[in-house]
């Protein structure tokens, strides 16, 4: 049953509706049961509805969830998306308008890096390369195309930026390809530029519900603007207290600027909490006070007292990671709880190995999240690019990197020829390798490379009728000598035998599907590269990434001034936003609150001393519990804690 300010949310369809949601507050079900409403009211049908969410896993949770509310039948009408995902649906309707051909590629981040890499001079280091790719994304962003951003700039850097932004955009125009930037940008620039097109999309998604809405960039936000028009027909779910996303993008702004956009727009707060324990939920109330906010509001819980918060002090890393390990060990014993209840969150990655060993040594089952995928590792997505290609050869990303991997004299001026050549006689690069005519076009010595390499692409999609995939692909690591490559390009020969190595993993993986064919093997890895469920074990994630999780038992790890506040969000004045990303972790637990913080910790291997967080000072003293304060004397409760895990053992072995 929903309460009072949850249904006053759902039943309002008189404007625009900003929906302040706070932690735990039941924002998801809100949503559901105002797409409902929505389908129900007869005022809308489903294909004139769509939500919009951050992660492609919260759309189909959502999808999900709301199939059961309206049926099935009804869900299978409504477009329930990322906004970069209904951005690309637009610009597969729109390709042409902005220059592109049906097909076009969408470059990953790493390839878009690589483009970036063969534009800029020899000499830039990786770090510059990033600073680029960043300059080039916000310029996006803002609205920015080249001519825009080259008046705009500001410094050297930002000149240097811009006019690489101009090449750039040449050439993946030239490649007949976008990245991800772009599925907002150019959506945002057809409709403000068009405005035919603008009214028809209008017209197709006449209600808008966004999630998360906290977190949108400024391009996000123009073309919710754009797509709900002078109307406003939308609802926007979110929490300034949960905005932790600026360092890439995201503008807490939005929630201030959507009232003075919209002038008629209603504000409905969610405060009633459904997750936290009260005491668990005072110390967020208390910390997040210190922030400025647009809205206010103060989160409420009819749930039990619970137990106080412990902040704990330890002497190393090392000592803090055994410590939770043998926290967790006990508490299972005691209380009956699995793993999958609890939860250690972090401030960065580099603060999981210590956990890690600690958690082995226990032999707690753990899923660490957050951590490079096997299958974005830079020899598995070259091996993949050749994979893509001969299932797909209208996949001219994928073809941009297999021809130039490893290198066959085939540079990026002879590439932006051949796909000139493509473009004028409407194929894809693949095909105009193989076309005379578009040839002719660059040096004798690129043309003969491209030549060959297209015979060669001809001959391995004719093996792969024959040969079972993993065959398939050792044949095209031989025959294009991918092995001397990765030796070529790796950091001396440990990281060439950790490549072949991690090659020789992916073959087995392969040898183990099923599937027989490549289109086939190739959805299958697809899904497989998704992160994979963490099932019954402990979560150890970073604090963004466990933003929407809830867990009955949570390890705040490193609340150290330093660490948490990170000190180059101090440096850049961003303490707020750190702020932010505590309260983040804090109400993410439903029962219990560990807070733990170092005396010293290890970094770039020495030992480091560390002052507790400034945030620890500003929870209410009445709700807290210390322990290990004093360095050299041992409390009766610490002795008794690190003989846990001994007695545990014992008592684990008797059946006790």
């Amino acid at each position: 049953m929903l309460n009072p300010q949850q249904q006053a949310a759902v039943q309002y369809l008189d404007g625009p509706l900003l929906v302040l949601a706070g932690a735990g507050s039941g924002k998801t079900r809100v949503i559901t049961e105002k797409i409902a409403r929505l389908l129900k009211s007869g005022l809308y049908l489903p294909t004139e509805v769509a939500a919009i969410t951050f992660t492609n896993k919260a759309a189909r949770e959502m999808r999900e969830r709301i199939g059961k509310v309206v049926g099935a039948d009804s869900v299978e009408g409504l477009t329930i998306s990322t906004f970069h995902a209904l951005g690309l649906r637009m610009l597969e309707r729109e390709c042409a308008a902005v220059g592109l051909r049906r097909g076009f590629s969408i470059l990953g981040e790493d390839d878009a890096r690589t483009l970036i890499k063969d534009l800029a001079p020899p000499e830039t280091g990786r770090e510059q390369l990033d600073a680029l790719r960043n300059l080039i994304s916000r310029a996006k962003n803002a609205g920015l195309d080249p001519g825009a951003a080259s008046k705009a700039a500001g410094s050297p850097r930002e000149r240097a930026a811009a006019d690489l932004y101009a090449q750039y955009q040449q050439r993946l125009l030239a490649f007949n390809a976008v990245d991800f930037d772009d599925l907002i940008a150019l959506p945002v620039r057809l409709l403000s530029e068009d405005d035919e097109r603008r009214l028809r999309w209008q017209q197709r998604w006449r209600y808008l519900l966004v999630d998360e809405y906290q977190d949108t960039n400024d391009a996000q936000y123009r073309l919710l603007k754009l797509l709900v028009g002078e109307r406003g027909a939308f609802t926007a779910v979110g929490d300034d207290d949960q905005s932790i996303y600026a360092w890439r993008g995201a503008n807490p702004e939005n929630l201030a600027n959507i009232g003075k956009d919209f002038p008629a727009l209603k504000v409905v707060k969610l405060e009633q909490n459904y997750r936290c324990a009260q005491r668990i939920l005072r110390l967020a109330n208390r910390l997040i006070a210190n922030n400025p906010h647009v809205h206010e509001k103060k989160l409420w819980s009819a749930l039990p007292e619970g137990d106080p918060i412990r902040i704990v002090a330890r002497a190393s890393d090392t000592d803090e990671a055994e410590f939770v390990a043998a926290e967790i060990n006990h508490r299972q014993l005691v209380d009956r709880s699995t793993p999958a209840d609890f939860a250690v969150l972090f401030r960065g990655n580099h603060q999981a190995r210590a956990l890690e060993l600690a958690m082995r040594a226990l032999k707690i089952p753990y899923h660490l999240s957050g951590a490079t995928s096997f299958f974005d590792r830079q020899e598995i997505k070259d091996v993949m690019a050749y994979l893509r290609l001969l299932a797909n050869p209208e996949d001219d990303a994928a073809f941009v990197r297999a021809a130039t991997t490893p290198k066959r004299e085939i540079g990026t001026t002879s590439l932006e020829k051949l796909a000139a050549a493509a473009r004028h006689s409407s194929q894809s690069l693949s095909a105009a390798a193989g076309n005379g005519a578009a040839l002719s076009a660059l040096a004798p010595r690129a043309a003969r490379a491209l030549s060959s390499f297209h015979q060669q692409l001809g001959a391995w999609r004719a093996a792969a009728n024959a040969l079972k995939p993993r065959a398939l692909i050792e044949k095209i690591i031989v025959e294009a000598q991918l092995k001397a490559h990765w030796r070529s390009e790796a950091k001396g020969p440990e990281m060439a035998l950790r490549r072949e190595a991690q090659v020789d993993a992916f073959l087995e993986w392969v040898g183990e599907r099923r599937e027989t064919h490549l289109s086939a093997l190739l959805t299958q890895l697809m899904l497989d590269s998704q992160d994979s469920e963490p099932g019954n074990r402990v979560r150890l994630m970073t604090l963004h990434s466990a933003k929407g999780l809830e867990f009955r038992h949570v390890f705040l790890v490193g609340c150290e001034d330093g660490l948490l506040p990170h000190v180059s969000s101090l440096d850049e004045g961003r303490e707020d936003e750190e702020r932010r990303l505590f309260y983040v972790g804090i109400t993410r637990a439903k029962e219990t609150l560990t807070l733990s913080w170092c005396r010293s910790r290890s970094r770039y291997g020495r030992e480091e001393a560390c002052e507790p967080s400034r945030f620890l000072q500003e929870l209410p003293a009445d709700d807290v519990r210390h322990s290990g304060q004093s360095k050299n004397t041992q409390s009766a409760e610490d002795k008794q804690r690190a003989a846990r895990p001994h007695l545990d053992a014992i008592k684990a072995l008797l059946g006790a």
